[in-house]
């Protein structure tokens, strides 16, 4: 691993991997506990439509992503809380909208036609001193709202209506807490895309719940999962030539099996130690 650290874009893939591991760690385990895998997925493909907006506008795409994003996950709370429609009738609207527009988009936007490839799938070899500074930025806030909400975050994340009895304003913080999984997604899309960045936000997660049962605990470890999935992931890549983001993905899902295995194979013996 140390003879390729010598390449910048490596070095930049390497930093970058460590705000994205904290930040999808802090995110990824709220979204986990909350069971809103389902969300999450809607915002990271409603963000699509702000990558179209963005060529067609001649802005910078993530930017359009995120304001997109963000405004998309604003919707799909306002909706899920109406009587009207459900909650998962608003993920699947936003979802459809968001693929919809980005696609229109793309093809009206003037010149060559975007590679799409490039954010359906990443790259985290191309990522820049700009993506480095807003991963360190979104990771920095993450950071200091978990630290100054941690009690109120762990009530919502697991009993809302215990939240609301102890006067924590409910509705306020899952806004907040929308819009901070929704500029997470796409700080990441240039690492791993838009089909595979839900991954980076759960399979940690799951992997670090098999060892821990503490909203804390797991957070620490689908961080160190994360960013040694990410290490793992590069050198793959690098090595065989292949997307850094399916790479990532890959070996993450390997851990994940590797330490299912490992602890299925540990409770067994124990099993029949104590029967012996």
């Amino acid at each position: 691993m140390m003879d390729i650290l010598q390449y910048t874009f490596i070095q930049h893939a390497v930093i970058g991997s460590f705000f994205a591991s904290i930040a999808c760690g802090l995110v990824g385990t709220y979204i986990v506990t909350r069971r809103l895998v389902f969300i999450s997925g809607g915002l990271t493909h409603a963000s699509f439509g702000g990558i179209g907006l963005g060529l067609y506008l001649g802005v910078p795409p993530l930017l359009s992503a995120a304001v997109f994003a963000v405004l998309s996950s604003f919707g799909v709370e306002w909706l899920g809380k109406r009587k009207e429609m459900r909650e998962d009738s608003a993920i699947a609207v936003f979802w459809a909208l968001g693929m919809a527009v980005g696609v229109i988009f793309m093809f009206l936007s003037p010149g060559f036609a975007p590679d799409l490839s490039a954010y359906l799938f990443g790259n985290i070899l191309t990522i820049t001193r700009g993506d480095l500074l807003l991963l360190c930025c979104i990771s920095a806030m993450l950071v200091a709202f978990f630290l100054l909400f941690r009690r109120p975050i762990v009530y919502v994340a697991f009993d809302r209506e215990f939240a609301r009895s102890q006067g924590i304003r409910v509705q306020l913080l899952e806004y907040v807490l929308m819009m901070f999984i929704a500029l997470t997604i796409v700080a990441c899309l240039r690492m791993v895309g838009i089909v595979l960045v839900i991954s980076l936000l759960t399979i940690p997660q799951m992997t670090a719940n098999l060892f821990s049962q503490r909203f804390g605990g797991i957070i620490l470890l689908s961080i160190a999962i994360g960013y040694l999935s990410c290490l793992g992931g590069l050198y793959l890549s690098f090595r065989m030539n292949i997307p850094s983001g399916a790479s990532i993905i890959f070996i993450s899902i390997i851990i994940y099996a590797l330490c299912k295995a490992g602890k299925s194979l540990w409770i067994g013996w124990k099993q029949r130690k104590n029967i012996i």
